[in-house]
C-alpha cells in the first residue's frame, strides 16, 4: 500500500493493516498503520497519518505493548525514521478500536491531544457519480466511480506512473465492509472511506493489475468530486 513502511524485512507471524480516523488537536486527521506482531505478542508499528485540512503528512513508526496496548510513536516528515531525528511523539494507548494519548515535541514538551478511532461513518446510503483526474508531476491518475444507495455501480480506477508503467482497476464486486465501501476485482481490493472532509480511497493486493512498476498512489475526494493524490 502506498505510504506505509514496509516491514517486510522482519519476520514476524503476523500482520495488518489498520486505518483509524480522528483528530490532533483541533484537527482532524487521518491515520494509517501497519501492525507486525512479534513473538512476544508485542507489535512493530509504521505508517502516517495525514493531517486532512491541510494534506500535511507525518510519518511514524514504533511499538505497541502486547498486554496494556500503550504504544509510542516516533513522528517525522520522511517514511524513513530509522537514525534520523524526529519532529515528535505520539505516546498513547491503542486498545479496543481507539488511540488516544498526547503528542510531544523533539523537547518532550507536551503539544496537544489526540484521539483516533477505527469506527468510521457507515456508507450504506452513499450516493455520487465520481470523474476525475489526478496528477504530479508525470504520474497521472484516472478514476470513475459510481454508487447507487451504497451498491457499486461503476468503478475504474487507471494510474500511470512515470515511467510509462499502467495499473487499471475494473471492479465489478462489492464485498462487506463495515464503515466504508469495498470494491474486489479478484485479490485487488479498493477502500473507500468517509473521511469528513473528504472521501479516502485506497487500494491493497493490485500487483495484478498493474505493470511492473506500476502502483496506486491512494486518492482523496472532495465533496465536490476532485481528486487529490495523496503522496
Amino acid at each position: 500500500m502506498a505510504g506505509i513502511v514496509s516491514l517486510g524485512a522482519l519476520a514476524q507471524d503476523k500482520s495488518e493493516n489498520r486505518e483509524l480516523i480522528g483528530k490532533v488537536g483541533t484537527r482532524s486527521a487521518l491515520l494509517v498503520l501497519h501492525a507486525s506482531e512479534r513473538a512476544d505478542g508485542s507489535w512493530q508499528v509504521a505508517g502516517e497519518y495525514v493531517i486532512l485540512p491541510t494534506l500535511a503528512r507525518r510519518f511514524v513508526e514504533g511499538e505497541r505493548a502486547a498486554v496494556s496496548g500503550a504504544t509510542v510513536l516516533k513522528e517525522g516528515t520522511t517514511p524513513i525514521l530509522f537514525g534520523r531525528p524526529g519532529i515528535g511523539e505520539l505516546r498513547g494507548v491503542w486498545r479496543d478500536g481507539a488511540f488516544k494519548g498526547r503528542r510531544y515535541g523533539p523537547g518532550g514538551q507536551e503539544r496537544e491531544r489526540f484521539e483516533f478511532s477505527e469506527e468510521f461513518p457507515s456508507m450504506e446510503g452513499y450516493s455520487a457519480s465520481v470523474r476525475c483526474d489526478a496528477k504530479e508531476g508525470r504520474y497521472r491518475a484516472k478514476l470513475h466511480l459510481s454508487v447507487a444507495g451504497g451498491k457499486l455501480a461503476a468503478f475504474e480506477w487507471q494510474a500511470r506512473e512515470p515511467g510509462g508503467q499502467v495499473c487499471t482497476v475494473v471492479a465489478k464486486e462489492q464485498q462487506p465492509l463495515r464503515g466504508g465501501l469495498r470494491f474486489a476485482a479478484g485479490a485487488c481490493r479498493v477502500t473507500l472511506r468517509d473521511v469528513g472532509e473528504f472521501l479516502a480511497l485506497r487500494a491493497e493486493n493490485c500487483a495484478a493489475q498493474c505493470g511492473a512498476e506500476g502502483y496506486l498512489v491512494p486518492l482523496l475526494i472532495d465533496r465536490r468530486g476532485h481528486c487529490e493524490l495523496l503522496r
